[in-house]
């Protein structure tokens, strides 16, 4: 793309652009050094633990001529002694002239898809992936973007963040529009809103799911009032929006919405409302039934194939999306019927003796709620395996061992990202909470996580569930500052290999 073009609609400071540069064809953005090539432009971006502009003269090395600063970084970029012209472009935010950029350079892809995004403390993941089976079953080809990376009919890309850089997240979208996806739903952080990711993104509706404090303190918020700003500034980028209207935050999240509003939960005041919920389970089914109501009158009744009440919220606002979209409710409920969420209270295995769930709970409240979820099922033991960070957060390890030793049947005490302690000393701490909260004599403690699953999967008895917490969706554990491959479900399967069962 030609610069002067790609630079149309961009808020500049000031653009130094050398006549040998009138013509200048841009092939890529980066903002990585490493990447930058004679035909890229480098946007300098300063971040939470780096300068970005601080690489600029490493960038002119490898070739690069063109360059974005953000003003009052010019004596950081080192580029005033250059041998050959530069393209100098000062701008007031080099993020938000990443984003404008790349939206330009990929021709404003969100334009081509209804966009859907989620934010909130809790449900983000999950409402993506409902949002994604639901449109999917109905004839809308729909792609995800969030915490397990992006999907788009059958193809996996990997994400660095929840919600990606804005050159990433726009790349993205263009791939999905030229490959036939027709709706999007997107996993929407509060960091991702603060740092720009999602500016000039047109999007077709927004879906508030709770807040509670979280991501304070470090590179993170400065405090709650920070965290609850951005989340609500999110839905300044919508013209509608869907919101749990059971949170007390809800109206005014959406205060900034011109468009229709719905609200959905259990309590009476809300447009979309379930009720009578009733949690189901068969040989090959473990989910939740709800009747559906709208302003009060009962309309349909809805299963969806993850257990817990959470699950009915999130089909609530599944409901609602298709609501704005214009589809007939009645096309979500064999999408919500076979929804899977990696890592988010995922059945991996279930029959008639037993059941294996995965879940990403890795705090004190989390674990009770899976524990919780799975005890409305009456199996007659819960088995919890579980470990916790090490160098961080360690009132986690008092949380989930008071936890499980008061709610679990059984607990297996093993390693999650020990990081540079050592995972027996974790694990021996989480094991005298659990028997300090009256576990003792119903605990063992095994380091390895790979032999605590091959454990914990042999000792399973008709009636039986696993809980195996912590490592949800991810494929590694961080020991040492290094991130060792490890995957959960497959040790799982090999566990039920050697029980003689085959997936």
């Amino acid at each position: 793309m030609k610069l002067n073009r790609l630079l149309a609609g961009l808020d500049t400071v000031s653009c130094v652009i050398p006549s040998c540069h009138d013509d200048f064809d841009i092939q890529d953005l980066v903002y990585d050094s490493r990447n930058a090539t004679a035909d890229t432009l480098f946007v300098c971006m300063a971040g939470a633990e780096t300068d970005g502009h601080k690489y600029a003269r490493s960038a002119y090395e490898n070739g690069c001529r063109a360059f974005v600063i953000e003003q009052g970084h010019e004596d950081a970029a080192a580029l005033g002694d250059v041998p050959e012209p530069v393209t100098l472009i000062t701008v007031e935010n080099s993020r938000v002239a990443l984003a404008k950029l790349s939206d330009t350079f990929f021709g404003h892809p969100s334009g081509d898809l209804k966009v859907i995004g989620i934010t909130g403390t809790k449900g983000k993941t999950s409402i993506t992936y409902m949002l994604q089976s639901v449109l999917d079953a109905a004839g809308v080809p729909t792609g995800l973007i969030g915490t397990a990376g992006a999907s788009w009919g059958g193809k996996k890309v990997p994400t660095l963040n929840t919600t990606p850089e804005s050159y990433e997240l726009q790349k993205l979208l263009r791939q999905m529009a030229d490959e036939g996806v027709q709706a999007v739903a997107i996993e929407v952080s509060s960091l991702g809103v603060k740092w720009h990711r999602t500016d000039f993104t047109e999007f077709f509706c927004g879906v508030f799911t709770n807040i509670t404090p979280d991501h304070i303190g470090g590179h993170e918020h400065d405090s709650y009032e920070e965290y609850y700003g951005f989340k609500k500034a999110f839905f300044s980028l919508c013209t509608q929006a869907a919101a749990c209207g059971d949170d007390p935050a809800a109206e005014d999240m959406l205060e900034a919405v011109p468009g229709r509003k719905i609200f959905y939960g259990l309590s009476e005041k809300n447009e979309f409302r379930a009720e009578h919920t009733l949690p189901t389970r068969s040989d090959d089914f473990m989910g939740i039934r709800f009747d559906f109501l709208r302003d009060g009158v009962k309309e349909d009744t809805f299963d969806v194939g993850l257990p817990g009440e959470f699950s009915v919220h999130n089909a609530l606002s599944v409901l609602a999306v298709c609501e704005l979209l214009g589809l007939r409710l009645s096309r979500a409920k064999e999408g919500l019927r076979t929804v899977r969420v990696p890592g988010r209270c995922q059945i991996k295995y279930l029959s008639k003796d037993f059941g294996i769930i995965i879940d990403y709970a890795h705090n004190g409240i989390s674990l009770t709620g899976i524990i919780e979820t799975v005890r409305a099922y009456h199996p007659d033991r819960i088995i919890t395996l579980f470990g916790s960070v090490g160098d961080r957060a360690q009132l986690r390890r008092e949380e989930l061992g008071t936890v499980s030793g008061k709610l679990a049947d059984f607990t297996v005490v093993t390693e999650d990202d020990p990081g540079y302690e050592d995972p027996k000393k974790i694990a021996d701490e989480i094991a005298s909470f659990v028997e300090a909260a009256g576990g003792a004599g119903k605990y063992v403690v095994i380091p390895d996580r790979e032999e605590a699953v091959a454990y914990a999967v042999a000792m399973l008895q008709p009636g039986d569930f696993l809980l195996c917490c912590g490592k949800g969706h991810e494929r590694f554990m961080k020991v040492r500052g290094k991130k060792e491959p490890f995957n959960e479900e497959e040790c799982i399967e090999q566990a039920l290999r050697k029980r003689g069962i085959d997936l």
